[in-house]
């Protein structure tokens, strides 16, 4: 079943823009991990959660019945921080911008 999407959610355009980052991520993880259960989450929604938790600023469990369960959300969050996934994407991202706004000089 689809849901509604939320004004926070990433677009068509720009999921395909740190997919490759997250997947990479998981197969290491998965690759890593003694089961090798890469899991069920699907990675979008839990980007989409985030983005909700982070717009709305609402505790983790209040998230919306719609989005993945808070706990997986918030384990996605908490390991991304820890291995800086978030932080090697928001760099990413950057310099799209600055590529885009023609600025590639140092920052």
């Amino acid at each position: 079943m689809e849901r509604e999407p939320y004004p926070s959610d990433l677009s068509d355009a720009q999921w395909p823009l740190i997919e490759p980052m997250i997947t990479a991520w998981k197969q290491d993880r998965v690759a890593r991990s003694a089961t090798g259960d890469p899991g069920s989450c699907d990675l979008r929604e839990v980007v989409n959660a985030i983005f909700y938790q982070n717009r709305t600023g609402c505790q983790w469990r209040y998230l919306p019945h719609d989005l993945p369960a808070w706990s997986a959300v918030f384990y996605y969050f908490s390991l991304w921080r820890q291995d800086g996934l978030d932080q090697r994407i928001q760099e990413l991202l950057r310099c799209q911008v600055r590529e885009r706004a023609r600025r590639l000089g140092p920052v």
